[in-house]
């Protein structure tokens, strides 16, 4: 996990989630919502949180969400 993890990001709990009525899954990242799981997906997602502690249900959701980001971030870097 250790090198995982390098920079203890997923100790900080940055993904969240919440399940609707109707077994859709809602992944947030800071509070904005950042995928939506539903299907065979939702399930195969909340079998694996139910097992999973702190750490690694933020594992899993980090990798769920893959790469969101592409790369259009503003950085302080001179060009």
């Amino acid at each position: 996990m250790d090198n995982i993890d390098k920079r203890n990001r997923l100790e900080e709990e940055i993904f969240s989630y919440r399940v609707s009525k109707d077994n859709k899954v809602f992944i947030f990242w800071y509070e904005k919502q950042v995928m939506i799981l539903k299907g065979k997906e939702s399930e195969k997602f909340l079998a694996k949180i139910a097992k999973a502690d702190k750490i690694e249900s933020q594992l899993i959701m980090a990798k769920i969400t893959g790469n969101f980001k592409r790369g259009n971030e503003k950085t302080n870097k001179p060009k």
